[in-house]
């Protein structure tokens, strides 16, 4: 009884229920199954310590651990399970690049070409050939992508880009990775938590879009958004408005990060997949207001695959 004598006022039962019961579980059980595993974790260290003393063993007469920077999703942290690669710039001695600098034709290519050969003599029974910017080692479990680099006087690293003749290339993937943690540490884990959401996206619907435009891109819009640091209980409304971003940014561009002065494409062959992924998004929201978990899960099945899961409990 209250101080008048009266019974205490009850919520009636014909209150409107809480909605948005099962965005929480579903996305952190959606994230815990794209954490990589530590036995993937092991494995991509050990092959891709092998290829690093190969090479130092060629180039400077060590076999030591030394001389390369882990770059794309492994040096970020944002690779998922299973991983299919690992990006490694392999820092060669400054005498290697006026070695081949001096040579006449496709320069670049003759140099991947040159290290290639040489992890050949190491690995003579694994698939190795060149492409592009890169040697690519293509291992049982997993493909270890060798970037040939050298010191840049100012900053970064020069590579090779075999494209249209050959070019030298300035890229520096500690200021990439420097931003990410600056972003990340900002947005209070979300802008990596995205990014691996939106790599699952690409991977399960075979999206041609570069995973570096899909980080540059959540990068863009999740401070714009009024939840976008907030926790997995958005995260439904904030995978939604991200797909939003990325449909109105299709055939754009963007300056390349970290101080390297180039504008990069994003196209937009992916544009009609992420508008489906929108959509798909849009209605998935309100089934999680409505608390519909079947319903809700099978839209983001759609887009994401079975990793997340269709019900939760």
């Amino acid at each position: 009884m209250n101080a008048l004598g009266s019974a205490p006022s009850l919520i009636s039962n014909s209150a409107a229920p809480l909605g948005w019961l099962y965005v929480t579980r579903r996305f952190k059980a959606l994230q815990g199954n794209l954490a990589l595993q530590a036995g993937a974790i092991e494995d991509a260290n050990t092959k891709a310590r092998g290829v690093i003393k190969s090479l130092n063993r060629h180039f400077r007469d060590e076999s030591i651990l030394n001389h390369y920077v882990l770059a794309g999703s492994w040096g970020k942290n944002t690779a998922l399970h299973p991983p299919t690669d690992i990006d490694l710039c392999f820092i060669l001695p400054v005498d290697v690049y006026h070695r081949f600098n001096a040579y006449c034709g496709n320069k670049q290519s003759q140099l991947l070409n040159y290290v290639k050969d040489v992890l050949t003599a190491t690995y003579s029974q694994t698939a190795i050939r060149q492409d592009g910017q890169v040697v690519v080692v293509a291992f049982n479990s997993i493909t270890v992508e060798v970037v040939p680099s050298f010191l840049a006087a100012d900053r970064g690293l020069i590579t090779c880009d075999t494209n249209n003749g050959g070019r030298w290339k300035q890229v520096d993937p500690l200021a990439e990775i420097a931003l990410l943690d600056q972003s990340d540490a900002t947005l209070r884990g979300n802008h990596r938590k995205l990014v691996r959401l939106f790599k699952q996206w690409k991977r399960h619907g075979n999206v041609p879009i570069k995973s570096f435009h899909l980080e540059q891109l959540i990068g863009e819009a999740l401070p714009r958004l009024s939840w976008g640091s907030y926790d997995e209980f958005w995260f439904d409304w904030i995978v939604r408005d991200l797909f939003a971003h990325i449909v109105a940014r299709a055939g754009g561009n963007f300056l390349m990060p970290g101080g390297v002065n180039e504008w990069i494409d994003l196209g937009d062959a992916w544009r009609s997949k992420a508008e489906s992924a929108y959509q798909r998004a849009f209605k998935a929201c309100e089934y999680e207001r409505e608390n519909m978990n079947l319903s809700a899960g099978s839209e983001w099945q759609k887009i994401f695959g079975t990793v997340i899961p269709e019900m939760v409990i």
